[in-house]
């Protein structure tokens, strides 16, 4: 335990790379949930309620891939050569 605070503190442990996940899979569910309330506000439109559900659906699946893209990004910053 020593250690690590050691580490931790001489800024040779990253705190990020621990977070990540934890980030990635809450974006993931941010994603999804705003991805199937915007098909359900489309369904219930009566006016440009398709445009809704196209882009609900849209974001339900494009929106977990680009948290991953940006949640890569970060780590890039943080690889060991």
């Amino acid at each position: 335990m020593k250690n690590w605070w050691k580490d931790f503190i001489a800024f040779r442990r990253f705190v990020t790379p621990e977070i990540m996940p934890v980030v990635f899979w809450v974006g993931v569910a941010i994603a999804v949930i705003m991805g199937i309330i915007t098909i359900v506000e489309g369904a219930r439109s009566a006016f440009g309620g398709a445009r809704l559900v196209t882009l609900g659906i849209v974001t339900l699946f494009c929106g977990p891939v680009f948290v991953r893209i940006l949640c890569e990004l970060v780590l890039t910053f943080f690889k060991r050569q």
